[in-house]
C-alpha cells in the first residue's frame, strides 16, 4: 500500500508540468517587454522547460533577427487595460529619453582584440560577391555569418534601435536631416580612432570603411527606411547627393542589423569572414562608445498622416 502511494504522488509531481496549461498558445498576438517598453509580438512556438513555458516571439514589424525565447512574465494579453499600460510606458519613456541616453553611454565596452590587417578578408565587402552555395549548406552558412554580429551585438545598442523604431513608428517621428555627425565623418573618425590605436593607417580598416559606406548609400533607399521616412528621403537627396552625406548613426545602426544576411552570400572563406566580423563589431563598439555624441536622443515631428 506505502509503494502504491509513493508512486502516485510522484506521479502527480511529474504531471504538474503537463496538467498546467501553458498561458498563450501558438498564433496568439501579445504585448511583450522588450527593454522598459512593451511591444506588439505574436507566439510562434512554445514549450515547456524544467516544467515552466517559454515561448519564441517574433516582435511584430522587426527583423527576424530579434525574434526570441521569453518567459511567460514577459507577456501580456491584448487588453484595454494592457494597451493603456503601453501606452503609459512610451510617453514615461518619452520624456526621460535625454537622461536615459546619457546613462546607457556611460557603460564601458570590453575591448576587441585587433585582427590581422589581411586584405583578402575585405575585399568582398567592397566587391559584394555573390557566395555560391552548395544544396544543403545555405542553412549552415548562413548561421555561420549571423553567428558574431548577432550574439555579441552591444545590448545598449539593441536598446537604440528598439527605441529608433518606437519613434519612427508608433510616435510618428523623424530623425531631422541633414544629421551632424553624418556616416561619412563617423567611418572618417573610426579611421581616425583605429589608425592612433594601431600608431599606423591600417588598409584592412580602410577598406572595410569604402566597404561600408558603398553598402550604406545603396542599402539606404532600399532597406533602411521606414515607409513614412520614405518623403523625407526624397526632399533630402537629390541628385549627386550621397545618402552617407546626409543620415548619421541611426541609419548607419541599422545597416548593421541586415549585414548578417548580406553576409551569408558574400563568397568568402570561413576564417576570413569571421575576421571581418570581428572588425564590423570593432566598429560597433566604436559607436556605443560614442553613443550620447553620435545618435540623438530626440526626433522632430514627422508630417501628419491623412
Amino acid at each position: 500500500m506505502g509503494s502504491s502511494s509513493n508512486t502516485s504522488d510522484g506521479d502527480k509531481d511529474k504531471g504538474k508540468a503537463k496538467d498546467s496549461e501553458p498561458s498563450f498558445k501558438e498564433g496568439d498576438k501579445v504585448l511583450a517587454y522588450h527593454g522598459p517598453l512593451l511591444y506588439e509580438a505574436k507566439v510562434q512556438r512554445i514549450e515547456n522547460l524544467d516544467d515552466e513555458w517559454r515561448y519564441f516571439v517574433h516582435y511584430l514589424g522587426w527583423n527576424k533577427n530579434w525574434d526570441e525565447w521569453v518567459p511567460s512574465n514577459r507577456l501580456l494579453k491584448i487588453t484595454e487595460e494592457n494597451i493603456r499600460k503601453r501606452q503609459e510606458l512610451k510617453k514615461n519613456q518619452a520624456g526621460d529619453k535625454t537622461v536615459k541616453a546619457g546613462k546607457t553611454a556611460q557603460q564601458k565596452p570590453k575591448g576587441s582584440n585587433d585582427a590581422k590587417g589581411d586584405k583578402d578578408d575585405t575585399k568582398t565587402l567592397v566587391k559584394g560577391k555573390k557566395r555560391k552555395i552548395q544544396p544543403g549548406t545555405e542553412e549552415k552558412e548562413k548561421r555561420s555569418s549571423e553567428s558574431l554580429l548577432v550574439s555579441q551585438f552591444p545590448l545598449t545598442l539593441k536598446k537604440q534601435l528598439v527605441d529608433d523604431c518606437e519613434f519612427v513608428t508608433q510616435l510618428g517621428k523623424l530623425v531631422k536631416l541633414p544629421r551632424s555627425p553624418n556616416v561619412d565623418e563617423i567611418l572618417k573618425k573610426y579611421l581616425e580612432h583605429r589608425t592612433k590605436k594601431d600608431n599606423k593607417l591600417n588598409d584592412s580598416y580602410a577598406e572595410i570603411l569604402k566597404g561600408l559606406r558603398c553598402y550604406f548609400d545603396k542599402a539606404l533607399p532600399a532597406m533602411l527606411l521606414y515607409k513614412r521616412e520614405r518623403e523625407q528621403y526624397n526632399d533630402n537627396v537629390k541628385g549627386d547627393v550621397s545618402p552617407s552625406t546626409v543620415y548619421g548613426a541611426e541609419h548607419l545602426l541599422r545597416l548593421f542589423v541586415k549585414l548578417p544576411e548580406l553576409l551569408a552570400f558574400v563568397n568568402m572563406e570561413e576564417d576570413a569572414l569571421n575576421k571581418l566580423q570581428q572588425k564590423l563589431l570593432d566598429i560597433l563598439k566604436f559607436l556605443q562608445k560614442n553613443q550620447t555624441s553620435f545618435f540623438l536622443s530626440g526626433y522632430t515631428d514627422g508630417p501628419k498622416t491623412k
